[in-house]
């Protein structure tokens, strides 16, 4: 099926993809609609990404071995000894996946976009429209509604395209927050050494833990550090009735006191004197919150990223399922003859495993944050069985690409 209008809501990872693959499919024209005034590329959080999606991603088309990415291999768990600096092991294990900088892996997305994508930055989504033959929106820089043959939401968590497919749903908070950071590596000094490029690390402690590895860094400015530490805020901390992320720069007060705290009372030193090299401008608050749609279209209207699925962050498979939103849509495209059978067929193939990653998080979130074991007393069998138990049946970072 060829031919047809198409607007894109957002214009990150998922929405970047998904207009890749409604121009290479031959829709007649592409618009991409991104609320945000400038690049995305200077977001500077990290994510990591198998090395079995990325390989099935690199075949589809939306990835290449050009992309900076950074090597892992293990994955070291760690808990707090007063005997050892650096903490007690607990699990060596096999980590096969890339990191990347996100603003780095966006920029690649958003360079491969033919000429013939129309992107416009600055231009927020005010109202969606659904009917059954078309769809339309109204953004910030147009006087009036726009019709299109469809109209992607990929429009992160607070989707506005969401709102028209399934009115009244939106993410749960889970009760804790991530508190994100990033420093140059060169920063550690001789402490690097202690740390191995390619291993990335968890230090567990009771309500919660700190995920630190490299990325590579924008320029040529070397690696960075980047680590994410979840807990729960202190009461009083967040706006209870708008639990939004508080910007790189913006963490002070309460929130920087209570990480503060949770570096003293619950990390090794090593890693808590890694962590606070991390200036105050490179430091982010995201509450963490999760969400499976009832159903991913409505009309000519279809959700993919985050506008369909927030998956909370243990899941280390994120990226890969924007990815595998846009590896659907491409997929029901080709077997489609109609605007109807594209729509059911992506919501075939994407429904369930939407929900699955999603069961997955929340069970990992339990086991890690809300419900942690008594980590004093594990040890390198008691940990790995623990894990086993989290991640059956559906596995770790992410499902295969359907083709």
């Amino acid at each position: 099926m060829r031919g047809g209008r198409v607007a894109v809501v957002g214009g990150s990872i998922a929405g970047c993809a998904c207009a890749a693959v409604a121009a290479r499919q031959g829709a007649d024209r592409v618009v991409v609609l991104e609320r945000s005034p400038g690049r995305l590329r200077d977001r500077g959080v990290g994510l990591c990404l198998h090395d079995a999606r990325f390989a099935e991603l690199e075949a589809a088309g939306f990835l290449d071995a050009r992309v900076p990415r950074h090597r892992l291999t293990r994955r070291r768990w760690l808990v707090r000894d007063g005997a050892e600096p650096m903490g007690r092991p607990l699990w060596d294990q096999p980590f096969p996946f890339h990191s990347y900088h996100w603003g780095l892996l966006w920029q690649a997305l958003r360079e491969r976009l033919p000429g013939t994508v129309e992107y416009r930055s600055a231009a927020p989504v005010a109202a969606v429209t659904v009917e059954p033959d078309r769809a339309a929106v109204r953004s910030g820089s147009s006087p009036g509604f726009e019709e299109y043959d469809l109209v992607i939401g990929a429009d992160g968590y607070r989707s506005a395209v969401r709102e028209a497919v399934c009115p009244g749903v939106g993410p749960r908070y889970a009760g804790y927050v991530c508190w994100r950071g990033s420093l140059p590596a060169e920063r550690l000094g001789g402490a690097a050494r202690r740390w191995a490029p390619e291993h990335a690390v968890t230090v567990c402690f009771t309500g919660g833990q700190c995920v630190l590895y490299r990325i590579p860094g924008p320029g040529s400015g070397g690696p960075l550090l980047n680590w994410v530490l979840y807990a729960a805020p202190p009461d009083g901390a967040l706006p209870p009735e708008d639990r939004a992320s508080v910007p790189t720069g913006s963490v002070t007060g309460p929130l920087a006191d209570h990480l503060a705290m949770l570096l003293e009372r619950h990390l090794p030193p090593y890693w808590a004197r890694v962590i606070a090299l991390t200036p105050p401008e490179l430091t982010s608050v995201q509450p963490v919150h999760d969400l499976a749609v009832p159903r991913r279209t409505a009309g000519r209207l279809l959700l993919a990223g985050d506008a369909a699925t927030v998956v909370r962050p243990h899941n280390t498979s994120g990226a890969a399922t924007a990815l595998n939103d846009a590896g659907a849509l491409e997929a029901a495209w080709r077997a489609a003859g109609s605007w109807p059978e594209l729509l059911s067929g992506y919501a075939a193939a994407r429904d369930s495993a939407g929900r699955e990653l999603v069961a997955l998080g929340r069970r990992l979130g339990a086991a890690q944050v809300e419900q942690a074991p008594d980590w004093s007393t594990m040890d390198g069998a008691g940990t790995v069985a623990w894990w086993e138990q989290q991640v059956a049946p559906t596995g770790f970072g992410g499902h295969a690409l359907a083709r």
